[in-house]
């Protein structure tokens, strides 16, 4: 039986690599930063230094009215997609022996619950586009 500080030290000799590969990337991002630091040109103007939004020009004040009703779709679309997400993997399960009646009755409790959330929504007046 080996002893067991041949073992340690084998044990720690991987981690050693691990700590190495770690430090190896440090430095060649630390070493990619500064390159770039060195070789870029540095000429400041007036349009450089002023502030660049999506491309289009800071022009006004900077509050701007913004509709929430996009989010609100943009929201419930991931919503209904997450939850789409989850009929694939009830669908696999369902033809399984056994599984049949009970994940039949937690997936019409879910659908359930979708339905009431997409009930509310509507009854909300969310999803009106006008």
């Amino acid at each position: 039986m080996p002893e067991p500080t041949v073992l340690a030290a084998g044990y720690f000799a991987s981690y050693s690599v691990v700590g190495l590969l770690a430090v190896v990337g440090v430095l060649f991002v630390a070493v990619a930063f500064g390159a770039g630091r060195l070789l870029r040109p540095v000429v400041p103007t007036p349009e450089k230094l002023l502030t660049y939004e999506c491309g289009i020009d800071p022009v006004g004040e900077g509050w701007a009215h913004t509709q929430v009703r996009y989010y609100v779709y943009a929201f419930l679309y991931v919503i209904f997609a997450v939850d789409s997400i989850f009929l694939f993997p009830w669908a696999t399960v369902f033809a399984a022996p056994g599984y049949g009646a009970t994940t039949l009755v937690e997936m019409f409790v879910f659908l359930g619950f979708l339905a009431v959330g997409l009930l509310y929504a509507w009854k909300k007046g969310v999803l009106a586009w006008t």
